[in-house]
């Protein structure tokens, strides 16, 4: 009797055994595809997860005078920014160098054009190196900007953090801008702010979508409105995938939208006559004063995605961190 209860208990554990290996396996293979891993090259960063490329962290480009995000894709490895430079034939060629991905931009910024490559973000040096922890990358750089001449304007330091869950990931970019001898005027101009250029198969033209946080849709009617986050998505390998991009709650004031259906999406909080919202604006920094702003952007995969719980749960995580 004894030894058929001993039978039986240990048949029952072994079976509890063998069906925790697959629970314990899938665990350690979704904690494997979620890690980030960096190659630093001399002008970028390779960034990857769970071995499959993600982006290019671009801090050095002769022609792409700003750091930059390019070649971004999904965790399953599905390009979600245009080609970086655009192919002929295959993606529009416009603004090859202004749209290189995913970046900040600043069309009048103490006078010089930080859009349209006159004057240069120049990387001065990495604050913070790259450091990874698991699902988390996190890194700093500081940046001169100079002006067409040479001058130096000021710095710009960017902090960045990259976060990897389930189908999707996100990068939060904080910039402040500070050490300037003279006022720093941001200027209003449809080019000011976050900008994101989609994949050629997920632009408006190509039957993508976008959507923003006060539930309008296409470029042509989110343009110009304020709005806390746009979604731009489409299908591409047959898989639904996108970028939201969310204007940070704490910036000096709420974003309008520069939204193309060509591929385009800015969120700028400078543009307010540009936007044709109201009187022309110059955003003016004083000398000892400095000026920060937050964006974020999802890169989501699968059509279960809803943008405006992704916004809610990282505005939910942030005030958790306070």
């Amino acid at each position: 009797m004894i030894n058929n209860l001993q039978r039986c208990f240990r048949s029952a554990i072994a079976v509890l055994l063998l069906a925790y290996v697959p629970i314990a396996m899938a665990a350690d293979d979704i904690s494997k595809k979620l890690a980030f891993s960096v190659e630093e090259q001399a002008d970028r960063l390779r960034i990857a997860l769970g071995g499959v490329p993600v982006a290019d962290f671009v801090f050095r480009d002769p022609d792409v005078r700003r750091p930059c995000f390019a070649s971004v894709r999904t965790v399953g490895g599905i390009a979600v920014t245009r080609t970086h430079p655009p192919v002929e034939g295959v993606d529009a060629v416009d603004h090859p160098t202004m749209h290189p991905g995913i970046w900040l931009g600043f069309g009048s910024l103490g006078g010089e054009d930080f859009w349209r490559n006159k004057g240069t973000i120049e990387h001065v040096k990495f604050v913070t190196p790259p450091r990874v922890e698991g699902n988390r990358l996190t890194f700093a750089i500081e940046s001169k900007l100079l002006a067409s001449d040479g001058r130096t304007l000021g710095m710009m330091q960017n902090q960045f953090r990259l976060s990897a869950q389930d189908h999707n990931w996100r990068i939060d970019w904080e910039a402040t801008f500070r050490d300037h001898q003279e006022p720093l005027a941001f200027g209003d101009q449809e080019e000011m702010g976050f900008g994101v250029r989609l994949a050629t198969p997920l632009i408006e033209k190509n039957g993508g979508a976008i959507t923003n946080s006060t539930g309008l849709v296409t470029a042509a009617r989110t343009w110009g409105q304020v709005a806390e986050w746009c979604d731009y998505s489409g299908t591409s390998e047959d898989r639904p995938v996108g970028i939201t991009v969310v204007a940070g709650p704490d910036n000096f004031r709420e974003s309008w939208w520069h939204n193309r259906d060509y591929g385009l999406m800015v969120a700028n909080p400078f543009g307010r006559a540009a936007m044709k919202q109201g009187l022309a604006s110059t955003v003016t920094v004083k000398p000892g004063e400095s000026l920060r702003l937050r964006f974020v952007a999802i890169v989501h995969d699968g059509s279960d995605y809803d943008p405006a719980k992704a916004v809610a749960d990282i505005l939910a995580d942030r005030k958790r961190a306070r």
